[in-house]
């Protein structure tokens, strides 16, 4: 299996695909300026101190909750804002989903890339406004999709002129409040681009909890290590200063205080499967 060779700039400073750890991370929906600032300093100063390149990550709508009742954050104007002033008050590269096409621009103009969600991943013209933008574009992988059939979703990026494209894996669903991931899928889908795997939506329970998503965040370190040996370009972890109250996906999440540990032991993972990758090919 012949593993995507190619890499790209997100920014000036942040390569992807070049063996190089990137991590995507932040909470998972904006609540305030003061939640997102304390994650952006506390996850740059870790990332820093073990040379991973970092870029924040926080929704400003968060369109496919389960209940009409669920936080959906702050809306995209106020999120935009709160983004803005991480952007330049931590001297960080931002990251944020589109939902649709005409967030595009609004968002890139803020954003130094755009994440498609799952449930979206087929949608052609979300997916050509993104690339449109000349951003890089980061696509989940839909719960309900065959690893090979992502390399349509890329192609729909690609056919923009925009080849600054990455997939991620989430693990597939079968029902029942449930995902599961099965590794095949780093090396199928790192055939068409750089794979990011996200950790923590990895053991979320869509709709497990009565109205909202349960988790089991205490997977959460197996499959990390699990990934990174198999060999992915990056990872995606939802943090958050006290995931007990927080407003969107707190269940899955890793605590703010863990995070150190966390990324020690991820990249210790990633770099096994940088050393791997060469005599497994």
């Amino acid at each position: 299996m012949k593993i995507f060779k190619e890499d790209f700039q997100i920014t000036e400073e942040i390569s992807l695909g070049k063996g190089k750890m990137v991590l995507f991370s932040g909470p998972c929906a904006i609540e305030s300026y003061e939640v997102c600032a304390r994650v952006a300093e506390s996850v740059k100063e870790t990332c820093e101190r073990l040379d991973i390149q970092y870029i924040f990550k926080a929704s400003f709508d968060k369109a496919n909750r389960t209940s009409v009742n669920s936080y959906r954050s702050v809306g995209l104007d106020e999120g935009l804002s709160v983004l803005d002033r991480i952007r330049r008050e931590f001297d960080l590269s931002v990251i944020t989903d589109i939902h649709e096409p005409n967030q595009a621009k609004p968002v890139s103009d803020v954003a130094q890339a755009l994440q498609i969600p799952a449930y979206l991943c087929r949608q052609t013209d979300l997916l050509v406004a993104a690339g449109e933008t000349g951003k890089t574009v980061k696509i989940k992988r839909g719960q309900f999709m065959a690893p090979e059939d992502m390399q349509y979703a890329v192609n729909k990026v690609k056919s923009t002129g925009n080849n600054k494209v990455c997939l991620t894996e989430r693990g597939a669903s079968f029902g029942y409040h449930n995902l599961v991931v099965d590794m095949r899928a780093l090396p199928t889908m790192r055939q068409y681009a750089p794979v990011i795997f996200d950790v923590t939506h990895s053991v979320q329970q869509p709709g497990g909890a009565g109205g909202t998503s349960g988790g089991q965040k205490e997977f959460a370190p197996y499959l990390a290590r699990a990934a990174g040996a198999a060999g992915v370009d990056g990872f995606f972890i939802e943090t958050h200063p006290d995931p007990k109250v927080a407003l969107s996906d707190g269940p899955n999440m890793i605590p703010l205080h863990k995070m150190k540990d966390f990324l020690t032991m991820s990249k210790q993972a990633f770099e096994l499967g940088q050393q791997s990758q060469n005599s497994v090919e």
